[in-house]
């Protein structure tokens, strides 16, 4: 699990041209923290560390140390709103977890061993992943930044599924927890199809060869 810290600050001019007023200073990002026993409190958050954070990976899917007025309390990202055209936050959503209770989040799958998959490098194959990310259910302490998904033994043909995946201890990935029937492929290795295009060049070249045969 990654390590992240942000620093926060409590907000209390609140209303919409407070946020538009702070994001205008561009030095802090509005943002609420809620969750546990404690009420839903408006903060803001220093704007460098937090973007430079967002262009990790690992930390939306990590447990976050929030000090706000210099008092920790540690975190997750629940959400995140966006300008719609510029590269510009908004504002920010986080959730208070505690050390004994579980949590749910969205964690991304890793995909290694493609260049030794027989599948793929002796076969012919394509691995087609059809699923980039899953939601998982742990302690916060247990919450990995991402899973992997070993592909080196698989063959062509071969489909995987939630069920086939290599959980850590302390994980379950909530699908699974609604019945078989929820067990769905994560990826799968299959013969490549052979395009259309490619087909249409093919027949059109032949063509064109026999014209010039007969002219002869």
């Amino acid at each position: 699990m990654s390590d992240y810290t942000l620093n926060a600050s409590v907000r209390n001019d609140l209303g919409k041209g407070a946020s538009r007023r702070l994001r205008r200073a561009n030095e802090q990002v509005p943002a609420i923290v809620y969750g546990g026993e404690q009420a839903p409190q408006p903060i803001a958050v220093d704007k460098t560390s937090f973007y430079k954070a967002l262009e990790e990976e690992a930390f939306f899917s990590s447990v976050i140390t929030l000090q706000v007025d210099g008092k920790a309390q540690q975190v997750v990202v629940r959400d995140l709103q966006r300008h719609p055209y510029k590269p510009l936050v908004t504002h920010a959503d986080f959730l208070r977890v505690e050390a004994g209770h579980e949590i749910t989040m969205r964690v991304p799958l890793h995909v290694v061993g493609e260049e030794k998959c027989a599948g793929i490098k002796d076969q012919g194959g394509e691995l087609h992943q059809l699923v980039n990310e899953v939601e998982v259910s742990c302690l916060p302490k247990d919450l990995p930044d991402y899973l992997e998904v070993d592909i080196s033994a698989e063959e062509l043909g071969n489909t995987l599924h939630l069920s086939d995946l290599q959980l850590p201890a302390g994980i379950s990935l909530v699908e699974l927890s609604h019945g078989e029937d929820h067990d769905n492929a994560v990826l799968s290795i299959t013969k490549p199809k052979k395009r259309v295009a490619d087909e249409s060049e093919e027949g059109e070249a032949g063509e064109g060869g026999e014209g010039e045969e007969s002219g002869e």
